[in-house]
């Protein structure tokens, strides 16, 4: 293809035709009706803190209904350790859950790395804390603790993805991940001050339990929300 080509290409194209401003005020005016202000969503830190007195509060108000026999049967350096690291876990996760919410915002690790620091970081404090390695009424004592556990976790994830309901979850299965690992984390808390039963087997299996299910529950929750807008 020479030169002469090239201009016979062009001057042969055709020229897009131009809406009258008629049509250009109509369509401007149809968008304009659809627009709707939007108000930004507040800073991540005051975000954070809210997640994360959301569910210290359904933490406490549970273990307010259930009692406090846990937490009254530590000594000092277990209550320190135990609930030391469950704030920090909860209030690390608060934050990584706002920024899944955020489009944009930095993260400095993903939500299963986050799941993954906090099921093992607890594990590892709970063994350490608790070592009755005896094992009686496993299954009957488990299932409750497990049962209440989730039944404090579901609320306090709810609560959170309200708080949140005007962000943007770019990885909804992620973003659903961070959301059931903040809120295991305060079932867990409100089994450590409810439950005073101490053995090592019960505490790492069930109380752990909580975080485990209700992490999974929310990813699954996330991955349906996928499958829910693709067939939509």
């Amino acid at each position: 293809m020479n030169d002469r080509d090239i201009d016979n290409l062009v001057s042969g194209a055709k020229v897009p035709v131009i809406p009258n401003p008629e049509t250009l005020a109509r369509i401007a005016e149809s968008i304009a009706r659809s627009i709707r202000p939007v108000r930004p969503l507040a800073a991540g830190w005051l975000l954070t803190a809210r997640v994360f007195l959301i569910c210290m509060a359904v933490t406490l108000v549970g273990a307010a209904a259930l009692g406090f026999s846990g937490i009254a049967k530590m000594n000092v350096l277990e209550r320190s350790l135990v609930f030391g690291a469950l704030a920090l876990l909860a209030l690390s996760t608060a934050s990584q859950l706002v920024n899944a919410m955020t489009p944009g915002s930095r993260r400095r690790m993903t939500s299963v790395a986050q799941f993954a620091v906090s099921g093992l970081s607890l594990a590892a404090i709970l063994a350490m804390c608790f070592r009755n390695y005896q094992i009686t009424h496993f299954w009957r004592a488990g299932l409750v603790c497990l049962a209440i556990g989730l039944l404090h976790a579901v609320p306090a994830g709810l609560l959170s993805w309200w708080v949140l309901r005007r962000g943007f979850a770019v990885e909804p299965a992620s973003a659903g991940l961070a959301a059931g690992t903040v809120a295991g984390l305060a079932g867990v808390a409100m089994l450590e001050f409810h439950c005073p039963n101490f053995q090592a087997a019960h505490v790492l299996v069930w109380h752990i339990g909580v975080l485990l299910a209700s992490a999974g529950l929310g990813m699954l929750c996330g991955s349906a929300q996928v499958r829910f807008e693709r067939r939509r």
